[in-house]
């Protein structure tokens, strides 16, 4: 009778825990797969044709990197009770507040430009004029965001993250064309690191490329907003960064998918295919899958276009977000139109204004949905240096500051991060000195 009842009582215990978890999932887990946007799912389809399953080991970085970045916007946001923006203002001062929100509203409007290639691109293999898309995609994000409620946004948005596992599928149906190295050479790929020939210059730009679209400014400030808007407190911290790790693991998962798919699909073709982004995937595949190949093209459709929804709907809320706490607007998803006005002016200023960019004629959208990864890449060591040092400062966050061990884990993906941009510079600017191509 002990042990039953001994077991009961661990049975509730879990079941109370869950539904505690429950109820804080939402933050990380939307940061997270919203970063596998749709230059992200361009990055890693451009990354499998490349170079094949040989750079899957990356993931093996990417992975803590991501969740060592964002665990502390659980802390900060859940202590302070305000967004990043607001953060970096009061603990050092105008010049440096000003100049992190300048370089969040840079990059994310340029990363914006990037969602809507990728929705007007997948719509297009559907037979949707890119103006059609551009009006109707912008007219539904304004509606999700203007729900008000944040439960009810983080709810739709849940929905949508769903749709990032369509890859998975058509990973399994590239393996099995008889010209790849099978499951093994997958294997292979994932644990022995292995650095491909060719020009380091062309390397150095792809690594970058896949580290700047799993981890990028926006999120710090997106995740923290959403931790205050949630309304998250000292106690949710724990399960706060569960949600976060898990996340990391789903969003870098997928984004393997995609590398698997790509290069069983292209690399290890004969001859080998090599594509320049997400759309021209899902053409090319068509005719290399079989039976597969029609349903794996709908499939690419369906997820780069979930893919840029979420980017844009995260991405234009950072934004908002960030601007309204800097000029102290009501700034809340909980707030209606009426009381938050400028809020979503701002976010529909936004989305109007960079999907129009799609629009322009001979604009070169590949080359901008690849660069806008690195320049991502290339910004976030100042925004991880003001998030450090803020997570040091006891009169912050009090207890909850940095342990050594975090520090140690930070401070080295700002070191390994400024070193990657460093020797990306160097092999272009002198490709000689690098050995390279």
């Amino acid at each position: 009778m002990y042990w039953l009842s001994k077991s009961f009582h661990v049975a509730n215990r879990f079941r109370r825990r869950l539904l505690v978890f429950l109820a804080v999932l939402g933050p990380g887990l939307i940061t997270m797969v919203a970063d596998n946007d749709a230059g992200g799912i361009s990055t890693y389809a451009v990354t499998g044709s490349k170079y094949g399953f040989s750079l899957l080991w990356i993931f093996f970085l990417l992975v803590p990197m991501a969740y060592y970045i964002q665990e502390m916007t659980v802390r900060l946001g859940a202590v302070t009770k305000r967004g990043h923006a607001e953060a970096i203002f009061e603990g050092f001062g105008k010049f440096w507040g000003w100049f992190s929100l300048a370089d969040l509203a840079v990059v994310n409007f340029l990363t914006l430009v990037t969602e809507y290639i990728g929705m007007t691109a997948a719509m297009s293999l559907m037979g949707v004029p890119p103006w059609i898309t551009y009006l109707a995609v912008t007219a539904i994000l304004v509606a999700v965001s203007m729900t008000g409620k944040y439960w009810t946004f983080e709810k739709l948005t849940l929905f949508f993250c769903a749709f990032n596992l369509v890859y998975v599928p058509a990973a399994f149906w590239a393996m099995e064309s008889p010209t790849v190295p099978g499951w093994g050479g997958v294997f292979h790929g994932l644990l022995v690191p292995t650095f491909p020939g060719g020009s380091r210059s062309e390397f150095l730009f792809i690594i970058l490329a896949n580290i700047g679209t799993t981890i990028t400014p926006w999120q710090i400030f997106f995740q923290q907003s959403s931790v205050v808007d949630k309304g998250l407190d000292l106690h949710d911290v724990k399960y706060g960064k569960i949600d976060t790790f898990v996340g990391a693991l789903v969003t870098c998962l997928v984004a393997g998918f995609i590398i698997i798919t790509t290069g069983a699909a292209f690399f290890y073709h004969h001859p080998p295919i090599v594509i320049e982004d997400a759309k021209q995937t899902a053409e090319a595949i068509v005719p290399l899958l079989g039976g597969y190949g029609a349903l794996a093209r709908k499939l690419f459709a369906i997820g780069l276009f979930d893919a840029g929804f979420l980017g844009a709907l995260c991405v234009s809320l950072s934004t908002s977000w960030a601007v309204g706490e800097v000029f102290g607007w009501a700034h809340s998803l909980n707030k209606s139109v009426k009381e938050a006005p400028w809020f979503y002016v701002l976010n529909v200023a936004m989305l109007l204004g960079a999907g129009a960019i799609v629009l322009i004629p001979g604009a070169p959208l590949i080359a901008i949905t690849m660069f806008v990864q690195v320049v991502a890449v290339t910004l976030l060591p100042s925004a991880l240096v003001f998030l450090i040092l803020i997570l040091n400062e006891p009169a912050f966050v009090g207890e909850h500051v940095n342990t050594r061990w975090q520090n140690v884990a930070n401070w080295g993906i700002v070191i390994f991060v400024t070193l990657m941009s460093t020797l990306f510079a160097i092999s272009t600017l002198f490709p000689n000195w690098l050995g390279g191509n």
